[in-house]
């Protein structure tokens, strides 16, 4: 399973995002042959170019007969007697609905009654299903995206001359982190918002990143400011860990009972933060109080900070981002009287530094077994570590019979 990140310094549309999957590895006699099985009167072009200093593959999506306006009706009409796999249908889709959703609501109109014209033309039926399809081709199991770009200025639509964002993209961006920079140009299309709003998990700075290929997409446009280049990092999903740049969240509170706080550290954690602490802390005149500090992911900030809110008595608090390296983590189970006991194995560049049996499972041990918490402890070590040593001895056992058979 794969992931993919889109570098989107200089925005995106549909088809900066199909030419960077394509890049990828896709060929592009295989894209035209299944784009062709739509049967739409489109001619597709894929060659490379260059915008600035940099080259990027470019597609061109040729329509020989100006489209109607469609409902979500004909859309979904049309998807359905496409011959793509399911995944991909669904997720074309669940991006045209975005659309109509968004364009319904910034026109005024009944989403059953709204009619999508730039972003229901031919082209954009390919832009949509063509990612879907690649995204599927690739394996791409988990798709992020950085902050988007959007540009500044004015652009001319079919309802007219809108400022930059337009409407429908800045509705489709709602809760998406955007900028505008460099350049007085649309960076952002509807059909890319829709796109990357729709499939995306989460919209991230630049992250570390364990990549082995670089999609380039090229914009239509040769701008003066920057390369008009969509970049997609793509690699082994179970290397990528998005989360490592976390929040701490924080907050002092002196009016708070000791019971109040114990409950809430317990709820942050079954919320999603990643750790939290209680420190008592002097406070302005000379008061004694204490400092919550919660870790969290990104995607978990609002909740969390709702929920201090909530079930706390501040009425402020302080989040900042935070860079976290964590070790590896291996669980196995062992054998002790009184029941079973996990053991968590952290490793640094693969080897073991650091053994604990679960603080839980131990618990339950000792209280089944009437032992002493500690001994369980020793004893679950002990368990671990003669599993390594049978482990050790029968790859030793092993070799040996190999090399008799050699001799």
């Amino acid at each position: 399973m794969r992931y993919v990140y889109f570098q989107a310094t200089a925005g995106l549309s549909g088809d900066m995002i199909l030419a960077s999957l394509l890049d990828l590895g896709v060929p592009a006699a295989l894209f035209k042959r299944r784009m062709a099985a739509l049967k739409l009167p489109v001619r597709i072009e894929v060659k490379d170019v260059r915008r600035g200093a940099l080259r990027g593959l470019k597609v061109d999506v040729e329509v020989r007969r100006h489209a109607q306006g469609r409902t979500w009706d004909d859309v979904t009409a049309f998807i359905r007697k496409t011959p793509f796999p399911a995944a991909v249908r669904d997720k074309a889709l669940a991006v045209f609905k975005r659309l109509f959703e968004a364009e319904a609501k910034v026109h005024g109109r009944p989403f059953r009654k709204t009619h999508l014209h730039e972003a229901g033309a031919d082209d954009a039926l390919v832009d949509i299903i063509g990612t879907c399809f690649l995204l599927e081709e690739l394996d791409i199991r988990a798709i992020y995206c950085s902050p988007l770009n959007v540009g500044s200025g004015w652009v001319k639509t079919s309802h007219g001359v809108l400022p930059v964002p337009p409407p429908a993209v800045a509705e489709l961006l709602k809760n998406a982190p955007v900028y505008s920079a460099h350049a007085s140009a649309e960076l952002v299309t509807p059909t890319g918002a829709a796109i990357v709003s729709t499939l995306a998990e989460a919209f991230l700075p630049f992250p570390e990143l364990v990549y082995d290929r670089i999609g380039y997409g090229a914009g239509g446009r040769d701008l003066f400011e920057l390369p008009n280049i969509l970049r997609a990092y793509a690699g082994d999903l179970a290397r990528f860990r998005p989360q490592k740049q976390v929040y701490i969240i924080e907050a002092t509170v002196d009016d708070a009972t000791p019971q109040v706080l114990a409950y809430f550290l317990d709820e942050s954690l079954r919320l999603g933060a990643l750790d939290a602490t209680l420190s008592p802390v002097v406070m302005k005149k000379n008061r004694l109080g204490t400092k919550l500090t919660l870790l969290a992911p990104l995607d978990k900030i609002e909740c969390l900070i709702a929920a201090v809110f909530k079930e706390t008595t501040t009425i402020g608090v302080r989040y900042f981002p935070v860079e976290r390296r964590a070790l590896e983590r291996e669980f196995r189970k062992v054998r002790v009287s009184g029941g079973e006991v996990g053991i968590k194995i952290s490793r640094l560049d693969g080897k073991p530094v650091n053994v604990q049996p679960e603080y839980a499972d131990c618990v339950k041990a000792a209280k089944a077994g009437g032992r002493p918490l500690k001994d369980v402890m020793r004893a679950a070590l002990r368990a671990y570590e003669q599993t390594q040593g049978r482990k050790v001895e029968s790859i030793g056992k092993a070799a040996k019979k190999r090399q008799k058979r050699i001799n």
